[in-house]
Order: C-alpha cells, then structure tokens, then sequence
C-alpha cells in the first residue's frame, strides 16, 4: 500500500499538481466552463482544505478499498449465481434490485452527493463551517420526508409499477414476484439517500476511509444473511421463493453501510441539526444542480437498468445473464476509474473555486491516461478471454453451461464499452466539479437516445449481444462529445495530443498483451482441461503472462506512468 501511495505522489507531483491545492496566486477564468461562477468571490486566503492527506493517498486508499468491495461483490454475485443461476425468477430479481437503485442512484444517492460538494465544500473553503453544516442538516430533514414519501409510494403501487418494466417473456407469476421483491427492496431508497448526502460531507473532509469500505462491509454482510437466512425458505430456486432472502440481506446491509457513514461524522464534529431553513439560497442552488445531475450521473445506472428491461424482450434469462456480465465488468472499472473520479472530484472543486485552469487541466490529463493504463489492458483480457473467464467465475451449482454462454456473450461486448465508461466518470465529474451540470446532462441525454436507437434496432437479431452494442455505441459517443465540449471550455487545450500519443502507446501493448494471454491459455487449456483448478492454472497462467508482456511493453515504448511504477519497484527493492 505505501508503495502504491508514494507512486500516486511521484506522478501528481511530476505533473506540478500539489497534493493539497490551495489558491493559486494567478487567477484565471476557466473560459465557458466557469462563466457562472460568483464574479464577487472573496480575496482572502481561503482556508486549507479540510481533511489531512493529499490526492496520491486518498487515491490509493479508494482504489485499494474499492477493489476490495468489487472483489466481496464478485464474491456475492458468485454465491447468488451457484444458488439461482439465470433462470426466470434470478432475472425477476435483477428487476425487482435495479428499480430501487435506479431510483436512489438518480434521485437520492449519488446524484446528491455530486451537486451538495461544490456547494459544501465552497462554504468550507471560505470559512463559513456553521453555514455548511446548518446547509447539511436542513438536506437531511428534506431528504427524510420527501424520500420517505417517494419509497412508501413505490411499495404500495408495486404491483402496478414494476410490471411496466418486463416484457411479453415474463408471465404473471414472475411479474408478482418481482413486485413481491420491490417491496423489500424500496427502502433502500430513502437509506442510501441519506447515505449520499453523508458521504458527501466526509468527502468534503477528504475522509475518504469509512466510504470506501463501507460498500465491501455491504457486500460482505449480504454473503453472510445469504448463507445463512436461504435455508429457511422452503422451494428450489425455481419458483423464487428463497430470493426473498436475498432481498432482505441487501436491505439490512444497506442500513448496515448508513450506521457505519453516520457514525464517522464524529471525527470531524458534525452535529445533525433540527432545522429547515427553506430560505438558505444554497438549498435551491443544490436543487439546481442535482437535476442536471441526475440525469449526467445517472447514465451507467440507467443503462444498466435499461439493458435488463429490454433483456425482458430477448428471453427470460437475459436480465440475469446481462446483470452477471455486469459484475464481471465493473471490476476492473472500480479497481481504478470509480476511485479516480471520485477522489479528484472535491480537488477539481477547490480548484474551480480557485480558478485554476492549469492546474485542472494537469489533473484531468493525468487522470485519463491513468485510467486509460489500466482499464484499455482490461478490456483486451477480457475480450480474448470471455468465456474461460464466465467459466471460472460462475460455472457451478444452478449456473450451467447454457448460463456461462449467455453470460460470456454479454461480457464480451461489455469489454469495448470499459475504457469508455472509465473516461464518462472522470469527464462528467470535471463539468460537475466547475457547476456547470447541465453541459453532461445534454450530452447524457443524447447518449441515452443513442442506447435505446441501437438496442431496439439490434435485439431481435443479435439478442443479448445487440443490447450491450448499443451501450458500447453509447458509451462511445458520450466520450467524444465530453471531450470536445471540455476542449472548448479549457480554451482548446486539454493536454490532448500527449494523452492520444500516450493511449495510441497502451493500445498497442494492450493488443501485444492480449494475443499472449490467449496463446497462453490454449496452450495450458489443452494440457489440464476444464476442471476448476484446471481453469484457475489457465486463466491465472494467462494473465500472469500477459501482464508481464504488456509491462515491459509499455515501458519500452515510454509511457510515462509506466516509468513512474519502474522507478518505485527499484527504489523499493533498493531500500529493502
């Protein structure tokens, strides 16, 4: 961990980015991005940002702490998968789970969380702490009562609501099922909510420790409820009657993750106020920016969810078999791109406060290539090793061959939308953290369109593989058009043609990599077979052999980042 640091830190450091950025002594205007930010802002020094740590640190302790949580959640959907498969009632299930997060995740959790920092952390900035908290208190109260209402409604109208979201494949019996399993599951609305709203002022702090592990606590409670409350339900997972196990471990893992978030406010003394000021400007300005949000945040969510109401027209199985690929694919994209975004996003805050386009600029360029390091490999594993992959992971107990096939279908397309995905993260969050919310949103609906164009256009010939087509053709336009619009708004610069030098580098070793990695495979794969053991020699063999061509690559042809981990082994071994 400490060699992961000092690398985050030597390559923010070369870059000239501070690992705790305070006002910069030339003020610049960040052109169209920042055209409507306060033009009176205060000229006293502002006050150092609140946590303790820097970027570098802050970034590895995400990272290290996601890439648990995705692993525990692997684990999870490994277990669920052994028991449920990807049968009609597993697919009821995804529907019954992604409805309420869908609902929290656009309209509660993250999409608070991302428009309440900017405005939390400038009141921070400038001294004004009573403000922030008395700002936060009042988000608490609202959020309490409207949330409430919104997840009472959803539980009485379920048998009504979720039946819009499957298709001709599902029948009654599923459709009740479903509905049956919302119920249990809406609640997680109003918590995650106010989970949202919690994460967002320890990340204000910088505390970025406690919700980090909070979502592997999630995951790790729900294995164990699992376990140990799906015996108790009579009936096989083919009529569905043990998921209602599944649905109440997630709902008391969720207030599990609420207790943990709350009780880490105390270390940086906030006091829940009873208090309502309806008059504070700044709750309508956090209104205001959470509906564009909403929509900008909102977008992996909703294809998610998008994919399994239309896998409802495909089969009764693909729901499930897209929600497993699913799991697969957002490994990788927590392991790096989700902490990357997520740890930069209150420094790109500061650093518009500040109006320090250089320094942004640096931050974003990094962040991209850094992304693009790790997730362009990723996908290029993934591609050439769909199915021993599905195979190793899931292959056992209710999950048969036919369920590997489906899954590695959708994995495989899932791969050419990662490093895409990865770069939406970063860019959407840039336009959030300079309040400009509604430049992503435009964009964001039009990737929606393009989704939803290329899925109905593609599903009745390609199936599963046409829905994922049309995220990869949207995730893909998304991109471009985030790139080109934050072009403009850093007044054509945005360290563009070093990042496409430097990714052009990573594509080649990733290609070089990935025909490795399958040589490899075919060659054990023909000597052990597909036995479990068997397939963790093969997989394990291949991507051991992959990586050690795709880091010597890499570092022959110069990729900076590359270099900067070199030089940290070495000096790690040196002082060992």
């Amino acid at each position: 961990m400490r060699f992961f640091w000092e690398w985050m830190l030597a390559m923010w450091r070369a870059a000239g980015i501070p690992a705790k950025p305070g006002r910069a002594a030339e003020r610049r205007t960040i052109a169209a991005l920042t055209d409507s930010a306060e033009a009176g802002a205060e000229e006293s020094p502002a006050a150092a940002p609140p946590g303790g740590g820097g970027v570098a640190r802050n970034t590895a302790i995400f990272s290290i702490a996601t890439g648990f949580s995705r692993v525990a959640g692997l684990s999870r959907e490994i277990v669920a998968a052994s028991f449920f498969g990807t049968g009609g009632p597993a697919s009821a299930f995804t529907i019954a789970f992604q409805i309420p997060n869908l609902v929290s995740n656009l309209f509660a959790n993250a999409a608070l969380s991302a428009a309440f920092v900017p405005v939390f952390t400038e009141l921070l900035q400038r001294g004004r702490k009573k403000e922030a908290f008395r700002l936060a208190s009042t988000l608490f109260w609202i959020m309490l009562i409207v949330l409430g209402a919104v997840t009472a409604f959803f539980i009485l109208a379920a048998g009504v609501i979720m039946p819009l979201f499957t298709g001709p494949k599902f029948g009654g019996a599923l459709d009740a099922l479903t509905a049956g399993l919302s119920q249990i599951l809406f609640p997680v609305v109003l918590i995650l909510g106010l989970t949202g709203l919690f994460v967002g002022i320890l990340q204000s702090y910088e505390h970025f420790t406690i919700p980090a592990i909070t979502p592997a606590i999630w995951n790790i409670v729900i294995l164990l409820l699992l376990v140990v409350l799906r015996p108790h339900y009579t009936g096989g997972y083919e009529n569905g009657n043990q998921l209602h196990a599944y649905a109440i471990a997630i709902l008391v893992a969720t207030f599990v993750q609420l207790l943990m978030v709350g009780a880490a406010l105390g270390r940086i003394d906030f006091r829940l106020q009873f208090s309502i000021d309806w008059r504070d400007p700044r709750i309508k300005q956090v209104f205001t920016l959470m509906l564009p949000v909403t929509i900008g945040l909102g977008i992996v969510n909703l294809d998610q969810a998008l994919n399994s109401i239309f896998g409802t027209l495909v089969s009764e199985h693909a729901p499930r078999a897209i929600d497993n690929a699913f799991r697969i694919y957002m490994l990788p994209q927590g392991l790096f791109s989700v902490a990357v975004a997520t740890v930069l996003f209150p420094t790109l805050s500061r650093m518009a406060v500040d109006r320090n386009v250089d320094a942004m600029r640096r931050a974003v360029g990094i962040g991209m290539r850094q992304i693009n390091l790790l997730l362009i490999p990723a996908a290029a594993f993934m591609v050439v090793l769909t199915t021993p992959i599905v195979r190793l992971l899931y292959e056992r107990g209710n999950f048969n061959a036919n369920s590997t096939h489906l899954v590695s279908v959708a994995l495989f397309w899932f791969a050419f939308s990662l490093p895409f995905g990865g770069l939406n993260l970063l860019l959407t969050r840039t336009f959030f953290a300079v309040q400009r919310p509604w430049i992503p949103t435009r964009l964001a609906a039009m990737n929606i369109v393009v989704d939803v164009v290329v899925s109905i256009g593609l599903y009745k010939p390609f199936g599963i593989a046409g829905l994922i087509i049309g995220t990869v053709a949207a995730n893909a336009v998304m991109t471009a058009l985030l790139l080109h619009r934050l072009r403009i708004g850093f007044n054509g610069r945005l360290e563009g043609a070093h990042t496409t030098m430097i990714t052009s580098r990573i594509a080649v070793a990733s290609v070089l990599m990935a025909g490795i990695s399958w040589l490899v495979w075919k060659l054990l794969h023909a000597v052990t077979g597909n036995s479990l053991p068997a397939e963790v020699v093969c997989v394990g063999g291949a991507a051991l052999a992959g990586l050690l061509v795709y880091v010597r690559a890499v570092l022959l042809m110069r990729v900076p980042e590359a270099h900067q981990v070199s030089r940290m082994i070495r000096a790690q071994f040196g002082r060992a």
